[in-house]
């Protein structure tokens, strides 16, 4: 079973409460779609603070959620002197703490967490690929440095497009980019 690569770089998740924070009554606009049905590529931008230390020009992804979430790779937290935890999306159990800043004000709140490997998509494809009892798989790339990923979680969703995220840090590591496939992978053990 072959699956697309979707390489997922740091980003932000708002509410429209923390949205308004940061942006006021500005409009939230798309400048792209991303492949997962109904989400976009923003044109706001937050920096984001803590330990002291700044990423700027981190992009907020819509639509906007009923959680705030900061999505980085472990380079990006280290840069932050941060150690979040490995966590599916909305999971914000122990994530770290950090401050957003927008244009129009800014909020701090434990929201940071590095995203689980996880393979997008719906009911009907799990069905199709033999997956309905798999909660986990792996996924083997061929490329110059070949790797497989354990323990990629399977996140069903009812207009999931079937596409495998990895964040730039796995990604770079295994010398992958956006469109290379990889071999879904499932044992006995996962």
């Amino acid at each position: 079973m072959k699956v697309v690569l979707g390489i997922s770089n740091k980003h932000v998740h708002l509410t429209e409460e923390d949205y308004q924070i940061l942006f006021g009554q500005a409009p939230f606009l798309k400048e792209r779609d991303l492949v997962q049905t109904g989400e976009f590529a923003s044109n706001q931008f937050v920096t984001i603070t803590a330990n002291e230390r700044t990423l700027a020009h981190v992009r907020v992804i819509g639509p906007l959620r009923k959680y705030t979430q900061v999505e980085l790779a472990k380079t990006d937290a280290r840069a932050l002197k941060l150690t979040p935890p490995v966590r599916t999306s909305g999971d914000l159990e122990g994530a770290a703490t950090v401050t957003l800043i927008g244009p129009q004000g800014q909020l701090t709140k434990p929201c940071a967490i590095l995203a689980n490997r996880h393979i997008h998509m719906n009911h009907q494809t799990r069905e199709e690929l033999g997956l309905l009892d798999v909660q986990t798989v792996s996924v083997s790339f061929q490329s110059e440095k070949r790797t497989v990923f354990h323990d990629v979680f399977i996140k069903e969703q009812e207009k999931g497009v079937f596409e495998l995220h990895l964040d730039t840090d796995d990604a770079n590591g295994a010398l992958l980019e956006t469109g290379d496939y990889g071999e879904i992978l499932v044992s006995k053990n996962e």
